[in-house]
């Protein structure tokens, strides 16, 4: 759903009160922030992708500023697929 109109409204339901969508941002991340997660894993080592749900915040910081990607979306897109690795597992 990334850029399309329904994406959008996801986005804009899930906003908070400072107006962040990181939720939303999970489910239905921009055109902008999809090509920079793209870039982001395409750097990664396959030891880092096969352990992503592992990283250390450092870890991640060093990807995004690698790759040349706002730092706090590649965390948000690191943390929410652990979470969802670690639910499936249960």
């Amino acid at each position: 759903m990334a850029g399309d109109p329904f994406g959008r409204q996801i986005r804009e339901h899930f906003k908070d009160f400072r107006g962040s969508s990181e939720l939303g941002m999970l489910a239905s991340p921009t055109q902008d922030e999809l090509e920079d997660l793209k870039r982001a894993v395409a750097i990664m080592t396959p030891a880092e992708c096969a352990g992503a749900h592992e990283l250390t915040d450092a870890q991640v910081a060093v990807i995004a500023s690698d790759a040349g990607v706002n730092p706090a979306m590649f965390s948000i897109f690191v943390n929410g697929y652990a979470l969802e690795r670690r639910n499936t597992r249960h």
